[in-house]
């Protein structure tokens, strides 16, 4: 529960906003004055101060200063009577949150309050991520309990020679994962050598992996070592594994089962002492199956197997990673923007994440360039982001009550499809994800709405 101190030397001011933000589930505690605020601040966890400027003795803005000389985290809302604006706009520089004019409309209390305390949060993110997830698994944010399970195998398997193969969608941070894993363990100070299978041609990756002899080919005018030997005491990491030629697939089984390997073109063994780990965003079991990657080598890769959880599934993690990319493109653009508009965050929890959190990054780059005030909005977001905030407020308004609760659920059903449909690109599969639901099971409702 978070924590509001609202401070006003006159009593009925008190007694009224204590009222209105205990029934917003805040705990509140009030103080007369100046003094006594700072008092009860420096003796306790507050999240949000909402003073008055005028007081006798400490006036409000005198406390903004007080409280931001030992706490510059701490919003500070003041309210002001008319001719005390020209006060407030100027105690904005020098870091009030925001100012609110008496008589106050009770709705303008509770967003200001809301402003505070989800400011408030996300500070307390940033915090927590330079001072606890600053250590060795890098730059992997996330306190949910898909995450935790991570984050648990990760330390059970990283200071091992065990093979790890990490599956997951695109975004998911796959990468993070095997570099955390190299950083936890011995071979920390050893290279982490890391090739993407399905961006080099398949004419080019064995070269590429196992290097090659002088003549091997017209062009090699020079010895050249591969991915294993620049890996050889460390850790090699092959991204898109599943992407792999079956014909090379073999000389890979090779190597995991002897630790040795020949340059193409050559004709001696040489011994390499390489970690593997491999990624993969396709369902290799899947693609065994249908004879496009080989089982053998399946099993050598899959001796421990990680999955990286997709966003939609760790919403959890959400003001974590946004605080965290606050703080990485704040300072990279020179922007120090902490605040996030509640509709944005609303937004943020209604959306699907197909692009996972490399697409979160992403939009929050986007915003921090975009943003012209001190917290970002819904329209420093992506149009997607906006429709489906605008989607999640229309879906509960548009329950059609006239069609009784058959007819009722139909509709929800086909606006739910509609939007997985969308959120997917249209990809099916995705979608049926989303849902919850089998391909074919998604293919037959899609029939039944005409929407094929």
């Amino acid at each position: 529960m978070s924590t509001i101190l609202v401070v006003d030397d006159e009593k009925n001011y008190l007694v009224v906003l204590e009222a209105l933000l205990e029934d917003e589930g805040y705990e509140v505690i009030t103080a007369s004055s100046g003094q006594e605020a700072l008092e009860i601040i420096q003796s306790r966890h507050v999240d949000t101060v909402l003073t008055d400027i005028k007081m006798p003795g400490m006036s409000g803005i005198d406390l903004l200063e007080e409280i931001k000389s030992f706490d510059a985290d701490l919003p500070v809302i003041l309210m002001t009577a008319f001719a005390e604006v020209d006060q407030a706009v100027g105690a904005m520089k020098k870091g009030a949150l925001d100012h609110i004019q008496k008589p106050f409309d009770n709705r303008e209390i509770k967003r200001a309050v809301e402003r505070g305390v989800e400011k408030r949060s996300l500070i307390r993110n940033i915090r927590f991520l330079e001072t606890e997830l600053g250590t060795v698994w890098g730059n992997m944010v996330g306190k949910s309990r898909p995450m935790e399970r991570v984050f648990s195998l990760m330390k059970r398997v990283a200071d091992t020679p065990t093979t790890v193969l990490i599956s997951g969608e695109s975004g998911t941070g796959k990468e993070l994962i095997a570099h955390g894993l190299h950083n936890a363990s011995s071979r920390r100070d050893a290279p982490f050598v890391s090739i993407n299978c399905a961006a080099v041609p398949e004419t080019l990756l064995e070269s590429e992996l196992f290097g090659y002899e002088k003549g091997a080919f017209t062009g090699a005018t020079q010895m050249k070592q591969g991915k294993f030997e620049f890996a050889d005491g460390g850790t090699l990491f092959l991204d898109e594994v599943g992407e792999m030629p079956l014909g090379l697939q073999v000389k890979l089984l090779r190597v995991l089962q002897e630790q040795e390997f020949q340059r193409v073109g050559g004709n001696k063994d040489i011994k390499v002492d390489v970690r593997i780990i491999a990624a993969t965003n396709k369902d290799l079991r899947e693609e065994v199956d249908h004879r496009r990657f080989r089982e053998d080598l399946y099993f050598r890769l899959n001796v421990v197997h990680i999955e990286a959880p997709p966003l939609r599934e760790r919403l959890d993690d959400v003001p974590h990673l946004v605080a965290h990319f606050l703080d990485k493109f704040g300072k990279k653009l020179g922007r120090s923007i902490r605040d996030v508009h509640p509709d944005v965050m609303a937004a943020f929890y209604r959306y699907s994440w197909p692009g996972n959190v490399r697409e979160l990054e992403n939009v929050i780059e986007r915003a921090l360039v975009l943003c012209r005030g001190n917290a970002i909005t819904l329209d420093d977001l992506p149009l997607e982001l906006r429709q489906s905030s605008q989607t999640g407020k229309d879906l509960d308004m548009a329950i059609p009550w006239d069609k009784g609760l058959a007819g009722a659920l139909d509709s929800i059903e086909e606006r739910m499809i509609c939007e997985a449909l969308r959120n997917s690109g249209n990809v099916q599969a995705k979608a049926a994800k989303m849902l919850g639901i089998s391909r074919s099971n998604l293919q037959y409702k899609m029939k039944k709405y005409g929407l094929l």
